[in-house]
């Protein structure tokens, strides 16, 4: 007993330096991802929504986007805006889709965005709060409700900071009256209050910045909305805080006509797929890091005749397998969100894998799941030092959170292959963590140059089970 309560406690100590390998594991990128959709509607507002989020799951799906509206969700200014249970938030409909998408082992990305006409002087929701610190305080808020900390309301991993603030839809001005660029500026101070709230809120997030279009002019014309290419605007949002906190740099590389092939081929300082390389070197280079991860949070390709400037089902079907195999060859993405799952009557964009009435768009949701499931990122790869004695692992457990607290044991049966040889296997207990993970450590030392397969099986005292199965190598 003292043995196993000892085995507790180091597994304990030892988690925090194995999460970062739960969310980015030495040299993972481009053979895991999580893949999955963006569709409010159908996750949100629509009778059926318990049911889709269900369907996603089945189709391969490791992870949903949402995007919350802080103009919505806080339409009056709240008591205590830094209570997430201040009567004023409106979070119901959000509670709902993280906990329906907990019962189905998803992990959840929330971007926030939109500011309350409180918050800036009666305006628009694209017009940046007039201070600061209000963002902040919403940010941490919201992060705080979702940190697993309250009972009943999940944990929620993953959030990025606005929509689309390259473009005047969503943040302005752009320019001011001179044609002065000024909305990266703005966005850099949006940027570090939003992230800043996030960390605070929930230390385990993982937060994004950007969210940047495809494309923009950097310019303004007459007559045209006011944009800036993603390039050009992450440059200056660099150049206005280069020292601004982030854990990846979100993008929307969506082809520049419906009907172009995820391979095309843009001019800088616009972004396609094909462009992140560039993209993400330029990103190490204005924000002087050795590294920056690019979440790939929106891309899509609208079908007819939905769309008279869609392409046909089976098309889409071959763009699907063709975009996500064009991600997984970067190293630094490890995230590919498909916008939407299924069309809907008041979204302008019919890019679903299913049509309003539910019909897939064949064979587009069998295409999904293939590429989907080839990548998940919930069956990690992981890299260790030649040597190193029962290495330890992060093992997601999203479910297991429906119906067990944190701390609650999970049961772990392991077993490490290498080949047809098994090497070790073992039984362990854990405690359940409040991010849903649980720490695993595996009896073996990993050879130089070694590939492993380790399979977990998981279960509760209530009759929840799970698999698992990892790549584990050993560096040469």
């Amino acid at each position: 007993m003292r043995r196993a309560t000892h085995l507790l406690l180091a597994l304990c100590v030892l988690a925090l330096s194995a999460l970062a390998a739960l969310v980015t594991p030495a040299a993972f990128a481009a053979e895991r991802m999580w893949v999955g959709f963006h569709d409010d509607p159908s996750f949100r507002w629509v009778n059926d929504r318990a049911d889709r989020i269900r369907s996603t799951a089945q189709n391969g799906s490791s992870i949903m986007r949402l995007l919350v509206q802080w103009n919505t969700t806080a339409p009056t200014r709240p008591a205590s805006p830094a209570n997430p249970f201040d009567p004023a938030y409106r979070f119901d409909d959000i509670d709902e889709a993280v906990r329906n998408a907990q019962a189905n082992d998803l992990e959840v990305m929330i971007t926030i965005s939109g500011t309350p006409r409180w918050a800036n002087g009666g305006k628009t929701p694209n017009v940046a709060p007039t201070r600061m610190a209000d963002f902040q305080t919403f940010a941490r808020a919201i992060a705080s409700r979702y940190s697993g900390r309250n009972k009943d309301i999940p944990f929620v991993r993953f959030w990025s900071i606005w929509n689309e603030p390259n473009l005047t839809t969503f943040l302005t001005p752009q320019f001011n009256a001179k044609g002065k660029s000024v909305a990266p500026a703005t966005y850099a101070r949006i940027a570090a209050a939003g992230v800043a709230g996030v960390k605070t809120g929930n230390p385990l997030a993982k937060v994004a910045i950007g969210e940047t279009s495809a494309r923009g002019r950097d310019r303004r014309v007459k007559g045209v909305s006011d944009t800036h290419s993603p390039g050009r605007f992450a440059e200056l949002v660099a150049k206005a805080n280069k020292r601004l906190r982030f854990d990846a740099w979100a993008h929307h590389p969506y082809p520049f006509n419906p009907n172009s092939a995820p391979s095309q081929v843009v001019k800088w300082p616009n972004v396609s797929l094909a462009s992140l390389p560039r993209f993400q070197k330029e990103l190490v280079k204005s924000f002087k890091r050795k590294n920056v991860e690019i979440w790939v949070t929106e891309y899509g390709h609208q079908t007819r005749p939905q769309d008279s400037f869609g392409v046909p089902y089976s098309t889409q079907a071959t763009y699907i397998k063709r975009a996500i195999d064009i991600a997984r060859r970067f190293t630094f993405v490890p995230m590919f969100i498909w916008f939407v799952y299924q069309d809907s009557p008041g979204q302008p964009w019919e890019s679903g894998i299913y049509t309003e009435t539910g019909a897939a768009k064949n064979p587009s949701p069998a295409r999904f799941q293939a590429s989907a499931r080839s990548v998940d990122a919930r069956n990690a790869v992981y890299t260790f030092p030649a040597k190193t004695l029962t290495p330890l692992v992060m093992v997601p457990a999203r479910k297991f959170c429906e119906a067990n607290a944190a701390g609650t044991p999970i049961e772990i049966t392991w077993r490490v292959q290498q080949g047809s040889r098994v090497v070790r296997s073992g039984v362990q207990t854990v405690p359940l963590r409040s991010d849903c993970t649980l720490p695993a450590r595996l009896g073996f030392t990993v050879a130089k140059g070694a590939t492993y397969r380790a399979t977990f099986a998981l279960s509760d005292g209530n009759g929840t089970q799970g698999t698992r199965t990892f790549t584990i190598r050993g560096r040469k």
